[in-house]
This record gives C-alpha cells, structure tokens and sequence, in this order.
C-alpha cells in the first residue's frame, strides 16, 4: 500500500502532501453555495475543491494541465491521488454505521463533483468503482461480509467489480466468472475478463459469477474474494487494456483459475446475482450521471469563456446566445433529474428502480447532444490541448467508457421496456404525488440504507407530479407570458402521457422497436416532470432564479423539441434571463449546476 503519510514539500503551489493539509484546514466558509438557503455545499466538498486548488493554474499538481498531460501518457496521476487518500475519500464510500461517511447519495455525488469537473478518470481510478463493488455487499451482504469489505476500504484498499456478461455487451462487459459448489464445500472459481477497472492493484473483487448452467433470473451469484492469496487456485493480474477513454484509469484483464473460496463468500443466497445486480446498480444508475455532469459543466465554463473573449461588453454574441443559454437549460434539467433519482434512494427507496434507470437511459442522450452544440462554440478551440481548452476532446472520449455508451443504455432498456404496460394500466394518472422534499436540492434526507432498495414498484413518483404541478399551473390566474407559457408545456407534457398511456398499454412487454421507441419517449417525460417538480420546489421560496419560470420553460420546450411535441416560440426575455446567470456564474466561479457552488478556478 502507498505511504500517504510523506512529508510535505514546500512549493508554491503545494504537492500532493502539502496540498492535502489544506483539505483539512480549508475555512469552513470556503466553497459554501451562493444559491438556494438549503443546499449549502458539504463542508467535505468545499474543503476538497480548496484543496485541489485553482485548475486552470500550470504550477498547480491537481490542475487540468497536470491530468491532461497524465491522460496523455496513459498514467494515473499520483500526486492527485496522494492527495485524495490523505483527505480519506475511501471513507465516502462506507456506509456510516460501519465506520465511513456514506449518509446519502446526493451528498455523495456533491462531494464528488470537484473531482469529475477535472477528470472523469480520476473519480472512477480513485475510488467510486469501490463502491459499486461494495453495493451489493452493503445491500445482501451479513455482518461479517460488510465489516470485512469496510475495513479494506477505510484501511485505504480498494475493491472492484467483476461484471457478469449481458447482451449488447461493450468489453467491459464481457466473458465472465464461472463458480461451482465444492464436494467439500465452498467454491472453485474459473474464468477471465479482459478488462476490469484497478483489476492490478484491487485487494477485493466483487464477482457476479455464473452458478447456473441455466439462463434466466437465478443464472448467476455474487461472490467475493477478499484481500490475500486463496487456499488453492491462482489468481492472475493480466496486462494492461488501453481504452480509448479515460486513458489515465487503469484496465487490465483477470483470470481466476481454480480459485477456492469458503462458503461465506457468498453475498446473500445462491441464485441472487440477478437481482442483486438490480437492487444495488440502481446507485450507479444516478451516480454516474450525476458525477459526470460536473465535466459537462466544466466545458460549458469553457464554452462560455471562448464566447466572451475579447468582447467589450463581456456577452457573447448573438449566434452563440440561444446555445449557451439552452445547454445551461440541458445542464439544470439533468441535474434535477439526477438530484430527485438520488433523493428518492434515500426518501422512497423502495418506488426508486424505475427512476434510477430512467435517470441513467436519457442523461447520456443530452450530454451527448450538448457536447455536440458547445462544439460549435468553442470551434478550434475544441481541439486545443492546454488546460483552458484540453478537456473537451477528453470529455468526448471519456463519456463512453464512463458507462455511457450503448451497453448502460441497453440495460436501463431491460429495465424501463417490461414496465411499461403495468404503468400504463395501473399508475400513471393514478399514483399520488411524492413528498415535496423529493425536489428541494441539499434539503435534509433520512440516511441511505441499501437495504431497502428493490427492483419492483408499482408507482410512478415523477408522473404523478407531471400531473400535479400542470393541474396547479393551470389553475392559476394573473399570470405573466413566461409562467403562462411555463403552464402549456406541462399540459402538452400530460397531453403526451396520455398518448403514452394509450400506446404502452397495447404493448406485450416484448422488445422490439415500437417498444424501446415508447421508452425513449417515456424518459424524456420523466426529465420533464423533474424540472417541473425542482421549479416548483424552489418558487417563492428557493434559488430565486430556480424559483423563475424562465429556465423551466427553456428546458422544457428543447426537451418537447426532442419529443416531437408542438412547442411556441418562447416568450421575450426567456434566452436573456438564463443567459444573464449563466454569465453571472462564471464571473463569479460558481457552477452551473441546480448548488451554484463556489469553485477555486
């Protein structure tokens, strides 16, 4: 294990030592949010985003220089980690009662930002892949697995996952681990995966291994091999996989031949890796998501400078107006999505399934698409390889292997697609309304508990306040173009429930194109409902700009657009409003997302 515990060197911009003493002694005012009252930034986060220092500095050892030129050469950047290990990041990933700081995903997620706004690479190397691993532990597993796997973490290993193989499957997702009962007792495991994160340097892995010679629901369970050599059997750390994104993770193959382990390595019972992999991967599915969109975030930044520079008046021009102001539009509405998927874990764990994947299946579209506008923008700045301008190309590469490819749609699509006709039949314009604190970002939440998660649900949260906020919207009197407008996109969004609620209750439940062409609709609804729900949530009483129907109306009418739905021109001043903040926030270093946090660069 790596020493985190060398001396500081004294250098003007801190190396990784020196930086991590200000991580500990970073003023508790430091990165506090300028926005809504409630969703004051974790003192954890504010003090990591002081400790990684101002980004765009090139003395900086944390800044974008220093991780691009890692990225470049294929290497992990070590400073930076030192400096994570010393602030004790692994303890994020641990449930409170077993010793870690793992009280909610959303405070997770917004601890995590400062690191996805520099790098993806180095939030998945570092340390979230640990707690996909341990999810299912944390989930199923018993006393003695859950302190075992939380000793490693906080003792500063690391776990990883070893994937089951799917269909639609990208590399990582494919070949996988096979496990057999021992006449004795126990288990001899055989098998290799070509590429599985920190497979090099992991202390446990977590396997979704095949115990059926049988496909179906109880094909496969969830082993683990804890730190140590096996009794018998030899476990082989094969060479590194070069991965056309986040060049400076480490991937490697793994091969288990004749691996024994004991009978409790076992998580839960024989036959559980099914439904397992859908209890506790609904964490990743918001997660990811809502970590990555802080890189989104960073280029926009981007974006918005290169717009701005050289220009007397400090606005872009107008060619760029309606595309900076729309993907900051794009940006808060997956952020809503994202922060209402990550609540719901913890308020309404057991109606959470659908959403976690909904979340997971529409976010990456967006993303996609907004990368693709701010392209536009940023033009040959784009290709730049500096700290200013280098990590949009990165960005680019690393979304994919992020799990935000084809493979995590396809699966998010195996989940939404068999759900639908029981929707359609029996909860949509039927389920009551969610409680309000499922939109108010940063507002308390009772602690996560994995354990609680399911994959089953017969209600539908964001629907149901779909329906809510347009009947309220609708019934109101006096109002100005901007709420009005606000008003008849979420009756066209009813409007198209119903139309999805005809058609999804024809359907068998089968997989076929009308079917995943259903969902994709059905996603954007739910995006819909969730900045509907957070506009609500925050109006009268919030962010004051949340609070304004402006950036609602924008987002909605780009989601309708992608839908298909007949939207209005937007009324006088929409595109200006959200523009004015956007700008405003970069003036000030504050992030573009729903928290408005203060940011060191």
């Amino acid at each position: 294990m790596r020493d985190t515990h060398a001396p500081a060197r004294d250098t003007p911009s801190g190396t990784a030592a020196g930086t991590a003493a200000r991580v500990r002694a970073a003023a508790p005012g430091t990165g506090t949010a300028v926005g809504p009252p409630q969703a004051t930034e974790p003192l954890r986060a504010a003090r990591l985003e002081a400790a990684l220092g101002d980004p765009f500095d090139p003395a900086n050892p944390h800044g974008h220089l220093a991780l691009l030129r890692a990225d470049e050469a294929r290497e992990t950047p070590e400073a930076t980690e030192e400096l994570l290990a010393e602030a004790g990041m692994a303890a994020e990933f641990v449930p409170r009662d077993l010793g870690g700081r793992l009280a909610g995903l959303e405070e997770l997620a917004r601890v995590l930002r400062p690191l996805f706004r520099r790098d993806l690479a180095l939030g998945y190397g570092f340390g979230i892949t640990s707690l996909f691993a341990a999810s299912s532990v944390w989930t199923a597993g018993d006393e003695g697995q859950q302190r075992s796997l939380a000793d490693v973490l906080l003792g500063g290993g690391r776990a990883t996952i070893v994937h089951r193989e799917v269909a639609h499957a990208n590399a990582i997702l494919r070949n996988e681990m096979g496990a057999e009962r021992r006449p004795g007792g126990g288990w001899l495991v055989d098998g290799r995966k070509d590429v599985v994160i920190n497979a090099h340097r992991a202390d446990a892995f977590v396997m979704y291994a095949r115990t059926s010679r049988e496909d179906g629901p109880r094909s496969h369970s969830v082993l683990v091999l804890g730190p140590g050599e096996p009794p018998a059997g030899e476990v082989r750390r094969l060479g590194r996989v070069e991965m056309p994104g986040m060049r400076g993770a480490h991937f490697s193959g793994l091969e288990l031949a004749g691996v024994a382990l004991p009978d409790d390595a076992l998580v839960g019972t024989v036959g559980d890796g099914v439904s397992l992999a859908l209890r506790s991967f609904q964490t990743s599915h918001c997660l990811i998501p809502g970590t990555v969109l802080a890189g989104v975030d960073s280029v926009l930044r981007s974006a918005v400078r290169a717009a701005t520079e050289n220009r007397p008046d400090g606005r872009p021009s107008r060619r760029w107006q309606k595309v900076l102001a729309g993907v900051f539009a794009d940006v808060l509405a997956c952020d809503a999505m994202a922060v209402t998927g990550m609540r719901a874990m913890s308020l309404m764990p057991e109606e959470s399934y659908l959403l976690g994947a909904a979340v997971k299946y529409t976010m990456p579209d967006l993303l996609r698409e907004d990368l693709e506008e701010l392209a536009t923008v940023l033009g040959g700045r784009g290709y730049d390889r500096g700290p200013r301008y280098g990590g949009y190309q990165k960005l680019v590469r690393d979304l994919p292997v992020a799990g935000l490819g084809h493979a995590g749609t396809a699966v998010c699509q195996a989940v939404i697609v068999p759900q639908l006709p029981a929707l359609a039949r029996s909860a949509w314009f039927r389920t009551p309304e969610p409680p309000a604190e499922l939109f108010r970002p940063g507002a308390p939440l009772p602690p996560f508990d994995h354990r609680r998660l399911a994959h089953s649900g017969t209600d539908d949260l964001l629907t149901a306040t779909l329906v809510g906020v347009a009947g309220r919207l609708e019934g109101r009197t006096g109002q100005g173009p901007i709420e009005a407008a606000l008003a008849d996109l979420a009756g066209a969004f009813v409007a198209e429930l119903r139309v999805l609620r005809a058609r999804c209750a024809a359907l068998s439940g089968a997989f076929d194109p009308q079917a995943c062409a259903l969902a994709d609709r059905y996603a954007l609804v739910l995006s819909a409902a969730a900045v509907l729900g957070v506009w609500e949530g925050q109006a009268g009483a919030g962010d004051p700009f949340l609070g304004n129907p402006a950036w609602a109306v924008l987002a909605l009418s780009r989601i309708g657009r992608r839908l298909g739905v007949t939207v209005a021109d937007l009324p006088d001043g929409v595109v200006e409003e959200v523009l004015g903040e956007a700008l405003h926030r970069c003036r000030q270093r504050r992030s573009l997302d729903l928290y408005g946090t203060q940011l060191a660069g």
